[in-house]
Parts: structure tokens; sequence; C-alpha cells
């Protein structure tokens, strides 16, 4: 049997930003997740967000990709989110995702990097940080999923 260990922090927006992820639709939106990984085998870490975004680390299973393992989490999510009528209007994830590797020795701070979202979110927005993040690694800003089309 193979043994890997991937770690993977990775975040993902709601469509337009919208804030749908009040504190109460968020905490049952993670705990959701959370049961619902366990039983596709996703070991997530850690998770937590913002009112319009999720963070999550997770160990990636050798059989798994990160593409795989994120369209599980979002796509279950949305529709249960949409089944069990969380927002009023219909809910959707954006396409878009951000993932990175972490190492071992900088797990601690990519948890509290995590389940401080709260606060960090109160001192820079999403934006900001995906922007410094692009800057940061010399790529290019891509438009995100961040207003309806016209």
């Amino acid at each position: 049997m193979s043994f890997t260990r991937v770690w993977i922090h990775a975040a993902w927006g709601t469509k337009y930003r919208y804030p749908y992820l009040t504190k109460e639709i968020k905490s049952k939106v993670i705990a959701h997740i959370k049961e619902n990984a366990k039983t596709k085998n996703i070991y997530i870490d850690s998770i937590n967000g913002h009112t319009e975004h999720l963070h999550c680390l997770i160990c990636l299973s050798a059989d798994t990709s990160i593409a795989k393992t994120l369209k599980l989490i979002k796509g279950e999510s949305a529709y249960w989110i949409n089944k069990q009528n969380l927002t009023r209007e219909k809910f959707e994830w954006a396409i878009d995702y951000y993932a990175s590797s972490v190492s071992e020795s900088h797990l601690g701070r990519v948890r509290t990097y995590i389940k401080n979202q709260e606060k960090h979110h109160t001192e820079s927005s999403f934006t900001d940080n995906y922007e410094k993040f692009a800057v940061d690694a010399n790529q290019d800003i891509i438009t995100l999923d961040l207003s309806p089309e016209l």
C-alpha cells in the first residue's frame, strides 16, 4: 500500500463573492463539509472562513487529486446548502479556487491562519489577499468570479 502525506491549503469563494456565509450558516456548512468529507475519505485537518469564502487544510489521499477533492467538497456542499434552503437565493460556489502545498514545518502556521479568519478579514479583504499572493508569487492577477455577468 502506498503512503503519501501531501498537505494542501485550499480556499474557495461563493459565486460573485456574495456574503452568504453568516456565522450561523457558516457553522452549519462547515459541520456538514467535515461530516461529508469523512464519508469520502477526505481528511480535513482545519476549515474556517469568512462571509464569502472558506479555507481548508487537507491531507490528500494517495489516489485523489486536488481538483477531484475540491470538486467533491464544493459540489456536494452547494447541493446540500440548496437542499436545506439555507439561503434565499440559489447558492453556488465560484468556479475558481486556490490550492497550495504546505510543508510539514508550516502546518501550525496555516492552522492558525485558518482558525483566525474572522479576525484576519477585519484587517484585509479576500481580494487584497489574493492580489498580494499573486504579486508575491510573480503570477498574473486573473479575474476571479467576482461580479455577475451583465
